[in-house]
């Protein structure tokens, strides 16, 4: 039973890995797209520019998937 268990643990823990993995490259792209808008940008705070980048996810029905980064960072421009 105790390894059954353990095997239980290390598969729900691969789980887990395979699902964060995405996240983890899409909060690196986040990243990288608030650094891009902040070099556009220099006049507004990280906070400002990381506003804007809501609204353009409210916008498009509340997601940001499926948008390429540059289209991201030109519709964010255009709110900042």
């Amino acid at each position: 039973e105790n390894s059954l268990q353990k095997t239980s643990t290390c598969s729900s823990v691969n789980s887990s890995g395979v699902f964060v993995s995405p996240y983890a490259l899409n909060l690196s792209s986040f990243t990288k797209l608030i650094k891009r808008l902040q070099e556009r940008h220099p006049e507004f705070s990280r906070d400002e520019i990381v506003d804007a980048v809501k609204e353009v996810r409210r916008i498009n029905k509340g997601v940001l998937s499926g948008l390429a980064i540059s289209s991201i960072e030109e519709k964010t421009s255009a709110i900042l």
